[in-house]
């Protein structure tokens, strides 16, 4: 049998090694010189991971942190006000006690910073959500409620701090009851799960107790904790939650409700003012 007759090298030189990585190779014209093999990886679409590599990372935890939290306090504005909604039927079938409401002295306000400035107004929802979680209700142990709802921010978009203040002022004939029913109100609001259940705690040297609890929050598969206390007093009465990315990553248990207790009261002497 005749073998056939070995290939001999033509006018663009001899074969050429196949190019690595899957490149094409591309043999010049006649006259040219001989172009060195090109290799192109190929390149991954958008968000997907390409030959041998890893898909690509989400963004980094400290920024969804971040977005979470603004969304959860968004969320937050008003809701402690509900309870007094959920509330109102069951109340109206009960005699208040007392022999009269006390006198409006104070009022609550939403200042443009809070806790010594560290934080600033960036919505101020009295006339919006508050409103709209008042109207229509009717609780008989308080007297002309008016809403004070603000949500303040501090820290960039991607290390975010906030913190909700969420209440009223008018005359209170029973201060306990109205502090229940604004956790009450945030526990029972869609989308809040009760993590801690709500005890009374009297920070050290106040005199003044404040109703705490803690919930957790689901946002786009994210779970936030959420600490919250409540005070009320003859006139004002409020929720103050402050979330940070530190304590939006905690578990439940590991929260130090007595220092929220003690940041709640110095909201509630930033915010309380004389009428007048």
């Amino acid at each position: 049998m005749t073998m056939p007759p070995p290939q001999s090298p033509g006018s663009y030189g001899p074969p050429q090694p196949p190019p690595p990585h899957g490149g094409q190779q591309y043999a010049p014209r006649p006259g040219q010189p001989p172009y060195p093999p090109q290799a192109y990886p190929p390149q991954p679409w958008p968000g997907h991971g390409g030959w041998a590599q890893p898909p690509m990372a989400p963004p980094p935890r400290k920024r969804r942190t971040g977005l979470v939290v603004g969304i959860v306090a968004g969320s937050l504005a008003g809701l402690c006000l509900i309870g007094f909604s959920v509330n109102a039927l069951m109340d109206a079938q009960d005699v208040a006690s007392g022999s009269g409401f006390p006198e409006a002295r104070y009022r609550l306000t939403v200042p443009q910073t809070m806790l010594d400035g560290r934080f600033t107004l960036a919505q101020d929802l009295s006339q919006t959500q508050g409103k709209a979680a008042l109207d229509g209700t009717y609780d008989p142990k308080i007297r002309a409620p008016k809403p004070a709802v603000g949500q303040y921010t501090a820290g960039s978009a991607e290390e975010l701090s906030a913190l909700v203040l969420s209440g009223m002022y008018g005359q209170f004939k029973d201060p306990a009851s109205a502090r229940r029913k604004m956790m009450d109100g945030a526990a029972e609001s869609q989308g809040a799960t009760l993590a801690v259940p709500a005890r009374e705690i009297t920070p050290a040297g106040s005199g003044i107790t404040v109703t705490c609890q803690v919930l957790t929050s689901s946002q786009d598969g994210a779970t936030t904790t959420l600490p919250m206390c409540a005070w009320a007093d003859e006139n004002t009465g409020a929720s103050v939650a402050v979330v940070t990315p530190e304590t939006a990553r905690q578990s439940p248990g590991s929260v130090d409700l007595d220092k929220i207790a003690a940041t709640t009261l110095q909201v509630r002497e930033e915010a309380r003012r004389p009428l007048g």
